[in-house]
């Protein structure tokens, strides 16, 4: 191993080290191995690489960080410790409080520390990403270099180089191996991200062993065959090599760039170093105190920082990052006397707000009994909004033509880096990469969207997840939504994905009736600052309902609304609830049973989580409780439905997977007639 660093340089190094692993071992939990080996590259990063403002680390032209490897959790919460960084309100403003004391490192993964087992996003400043899952950090990192570009050419001028920003990233044989990384490498290849980094941790060890025992590929070429610029470092403890390698990158001006570091798992340790034991374990108390005396260290002491090394990082990422936010401030003042509109967009995504005129362009569809798809009304609201809100962008994997999820007005343009403001984007078929890089676009402050078919959402279930986890808005848009794709059959049939999608927390899944109802899913998607949206669309005409005879499409902000009232003044006799494209064959059931005086009242429910949000009072007043006869529709398993139906309620619905056939004949085949609908409504009223 090389030791190519200062005297004051390596007690920081291992400072670092010791951190991670006394952390670990005090917590009884972790993985203390790999912190121990890369403390020379998050060193280097931090505190001599990174555009990065310490006092604000929400500064929109910085560069960004991601640790890939979050199981190496101690390395960033070391590195934002002695960095110093500030943490963030719930506005995102900057405060004088640490982003991570000391005190939460002693309390590494216990409740209420910023130290949690994995980094989580919005939990403690300086956290880029959720990266939880392996791979997902490396692929949003590409919507991050992505977004760092777009940024550059929209709002850079010849005289005002507002954003040139780059995306650092570690990864290891975990990252390497997982799809995801697969897909977002090769389509960052393909773009030519030049500002895109990842540094691969090549240690051949995983929890089970030797990387030999399955993953014995060439990495290097694998990535050279993505068209990336692919460097090498012997040895991770080699400063100097590091520093060439990132200079090497900063020249590179047409392709992404993958650095293979060698390290040693556990580096320093006499016992474990080089072994899978360093990987996901504490070394126990006497190898720390041993391989502390390996590094110099006391022994004896435990969680000492000393304070040359906090000065060390002040002289460096402290300075530094206070001397290029205050240029940028310079310019960014500057820029807004010339560049007005631009300096106001600008505030607007720092601030997470909307333009005042965002929805002028969305109006009222007309009645129409022959209507469209949802997946086109879907289109046509999409442009409406994106023509508003400049900083709405995404693109599908490889289905835009068919998820009608292409901007089309003048001047949205193709994303590439010759035209890098450009708004539409090809994903390629690349779904689970595609989620995480529209979190990633997401991240960065762009309202981000991206789309497929509904029946592939399980390819971006982690990503969805992964959202609603850091509570961050991504837009989700899927079409061909159930038995009405048809001849296609069961394997491009959606039946449990509804159901799926509602069961993970804070996520609105929207399941528009018309054209309406789709223009306000949008709008009550945009509004949303903390949770991702679903949107699922039909690929079937659905009819645009008649608003003057029927309830207001508004009531979808609300989650559920009354859509047909009960003919009699009076409560009613059953109600029928649904959404999608079932809402128009309640609408033909309401007209059957009023007519044969049943009382009947049709409710749509195209969101059940905002519906969820809403006063007890309203809930109640659109689902009296003492309606027990209830009869829920949808294209989907009943999961989910049992609470708005109760123990009196019936569901019409799937209870296995579709078949292949044309639509119409399938809704009839699996009983989604208003003649079946009529007499379960009155068997469950007679029950």
């Amino acid at each position: 191993m090389t030791f190519s660093m200062t005297s004051l340089e390596k007690k920081a190094v291992d400072t670092i080290r010791t951190l991670s692993m006394e952390a670990v071992q005090q917590a009884n939990s972790g993985h203390p191995g790999t912190p121990m080996a890369l403390a020379p590259l998050g060193y280097l990063l931090f505190n001599e690489v990174l555009k990065y403002d310490t006092d604000d680390p929400a500064w929109i032209g910085r560069d960004r960080f991601v640790l890939s490897a979050g199981h190496a959790s101690m390395l960033i919460y070391s590195l934002l410790h002695l960095s110093g960084v500030k943490q963030l309100d719930p506005q995102h403003k900057p405060t004088t409080e640490p982003a991570v004391s000391l005190e939460d490192i002693k309390n590494f993964r216990q409740l209420g520390s910023r130290c949690a087992g994995h980094p989580e996003y919005g939990h403690v400043s300086g956290v880029e990403v959720t990266t939880g899952p392996l791979g997902a950090g490396v692929a949003a990192s590409v919507g991050m270099a992505i977004a760092a570009k777009w940024f550059a050419g929209r709002y850079n001028s010849s005289t005002h180089k507002l954003f040139d920003s780059n995306v650092f990233a570690i990864c290891g044989d975990g990252d390497m191996m997982e799809g995801i990384s697969a897909e977002a490498a090769s389509l960052a290849g393909h773009l030519k991200l030049p500002n895109l980094c990842w540094f691969y941790d090549d240690n051949n060890i995983t929890i089970e062993g030797n990387t030999n025992l399955a993953f014995t590929e060439n990495v290097g070429k694998r990535f050279e065959a993505y068209g990336w610029n692919v460097l090498r470092v012997e040895d991770v403890n080699d400063l100097p090599a590091l520093r060439h390698a990132v200079e090497i990158f900063r020249k590179t001006e047409d392709k992404p760039t993958l650095v293979i570091v060698k390290s040693q798992i556990g580096f320093g340790s006499p016992k474990f170093a080089g072994s899978h034991e360093a990987h996901g374990a504490p070394l126990g108390e006497d190898e720390v105190k041993a391989t502390k005396q390996v590094y110099g260290f006391d022994s004896e002491k435990k969680f000492v920082v000393e304070p040359e090394v906090y000065q060390l990082f002040a002289n460096g990422i402290g300075r530094r990052g206070t001397a290029l936010r205050t240029e940028w401030n310079k310019q960014f003042n500057e820029y807004r006397q010339q560049f007005k509109e631009q300096a106001e967009e600008l505030t607007n995504i720092v601030a997470g707000q909307l333009p005042n005129d965002w929805n002028t362009e969305m109006k009222p569809f007309p009645a129409d009994p022959k209507g469209m798809a949802s997946r086109v009304s879907s289109g046509k609201v999409l442009n409406q909004l994106a023509s508003k809100l400049p900083w709405i962008l995404g693109g599908s994997a490889d289905l835009a033509p068919s998820n009608k999820s292409e901007l089309t007005f003048l001047g949205a343009g193709e994303f590439s880096m010759e035209t890098p403001a450009g708004r539409n984007f090809h994903f390629g078929i690349r779904e689970h990469a595609m989620g995480a890089i529209t979190n990633g676009l997401t991240l960065s402050g762009l309202r981000a969207y991206c789309a497929t078919f509904f029946v592939f959402a399980d390819y971006l279930r982690p990503a969805i997840r992964l959202s609603a986890l850091m509570k961050i808005p991504a837009m989700y848009l899927f079409t061909h939504d159930s038995i009405g794709v048809g001849e296609d059959g069961p394997t491009h049939q959606p039946i449990e994905h509804l159901a799926s999608l509602r069961a993970i927390p804070n996520v609105a899944v929207f399941r528009p009736a018309d054209a309406n109802e789709v223009s306000e899913s949008y709008k009550a998607a945009v509004l949303l600052k903390e949770t991702p949206s679903v949107l699922v669309f039909t690929r079937q005409n659905l009819p645009t309902i008649d608003r003057t005879k029927f309830g207001s499409a508004e009531g979808v902000a609300k989650g559920a609304y009354i859509l047909a009232k009960e003919l009699k003044n009076s409560n009613p006799q059953i109600i029928l609830l649904a959404t999608g494209s079932e809402v128009g064959l309640c609408l033909e059931a309401w007209e059957k049973l009023n007519a044969e005086n049943i009382n009947t009242r049709v409710v749509s429910m195209p969101c059940f989580e905002l519906f969820e949000r809403q006063p007890v009072e309203y809930r109640h007043e659109v689902l009296p409780p003492t309606v027990k006869a209830r009869v829920g529709v949808e294209l989907g398993i009943e999961q989910g439905w049992r609470n708005y139906l109760g123990d009196h309620g019936a569901f019409l619905g799937m209870t296995n997977f579709g078949a292949s056939a044309p639509a119409n004949v399938l809704m009839k085949h699996f009983g989604f007639t208003v003649e079946n609908l009529c007499r379960l409504a009155k068997q469950t009223l007679a029950q």
